[in-house]
């Protein structure tokens, strides 16, 4: 291949298997060796006089597209869109590669995880045990409740598909779902209100910014949790905070932030939150399936 290419992903970059077989294809590829969080002019830099590019969560916007002219393809490792201007790489003429459902089962999994955690108050248990007590709190099943999923695409599917033996009621609210087997669709504000369990699989987009606000979040039951392994910025976190203080909300579990990495060191130490940094998609299995994908990405795009 003749095509000059650079990979700004950091998890692409390391990996060695995905460094192999893109060589093979592109032998001059350009690698994100520092592991540096490229953006602005340090992105501009690195992709200065490629043609094609392998991104993960980078902003792409008009005004850098206007200065990177032989830019003519990015391949996106992972799904989410909000951090990159579409319209803008359509008028100018840069290709797009994307393919959905690549993570969707290590984020499901992760998301199956927090809901038994949260449940069975794992991270208050986990504190009290680091600071000597020894408290046994009680905490419930996931058999039998009922879970609220809010979007319902790859990542919501195939969560429901592993809460099947669990026996639960699914309520789903997704704008753009009019039939679903097996799940009941209801408003979002009956979800927040019946569900035991709410969880977050929602695209990033200015519809969904802080769609979880102060006034949503108080329609939840105070034995009710909330998840979101989606994107951050669709809760309101300082009204998050305030619920889980005041004991309006039993437990919280945030993979994703409004500002990553997080400085909120209230909500990241609060006792009934459960805090990862942003590692739904961070499985060996989904980071060869993102990788590969994005790989075929660069010579489908121009098909």
């Amino acid at each position: 291949m003749s095509a000059k290419v650079a990979v700004a992903s950091r998890s692409f970059s390391k990996h060695p298997v995905l460094r192999a077989e893109l060589v093979a294809r592109y032998p001059d590829a350009r690698f994100n060796d520092e592991g540096s969080s490229l953006n602005g002019d340090a992105l501009v830099a690195f992709l200065d006089g490629c043609e094609k590019a392998v991104l993960a969560l980078e902003t792409v916007d008009d005004a850098l597209l206007a200065r990177l002219p032989k830019l003519k393809v990015i391949s996106k490792v992972g799904v989410g869109l909000d951090t990159i201007d579409v319209a803008a790489m359509s008028k100018r003429g840069v290709k797009l590669a994307l393919t959905p459902g690549t993570n969707s089962r290590s984020v499901a999994e992760l998301t199956l995880m927090a809901m038994i955690a949260l449940l069975r108050r794992l991270p208050e248990t986990q504190n009290d045990m680091r600071a000597g007590r020894w408290s046994q709190l009680k905490g419930g099943t996931l058999t039998g409740r009922t879970v609220g999923l809010v979007g319902f695409g790859a990542v919501g599917r195939d969560l429901a598909s592993l809460l099947a033996p669990f026996g639960v009621t699914l309520l789903v609210h997704d704008p753009v779902v009019l039939e679903a087997k097996g799940v009941k669709l209801v408003p979002l504000d009956d979800l927040l209100r019946q569900a035991d369990v709410v969880s977050l699989h929602l695209p990033l987009l200015p519809a969904t910014k802080g769609l979880l606000s102060a006034a949503k979040l108080a329609f939840l039951k105070p034995s009710a949790v909330l998840i979101n392994t989606a994107r951050g910025g669709l809760i309101d976190e300082p009204a998050l905070l305030a619920a889980l203080d005041s004991g309006r909300l039993a437990g919280a579990a945030l993979d994703v932030f409004a500002a990553e990495p997080p400085t909120d060191k209230r909500l990241l130490s609060h006792p009934k939150l459960l805090a990862t940094p942003h590692v739904g998609g961070s499985t060996e299995e989904a980071i060869l399936a993102m990788g590969r994908a994005a790989i075929a990405g660069l010579d489908a795009a121009e098909s």
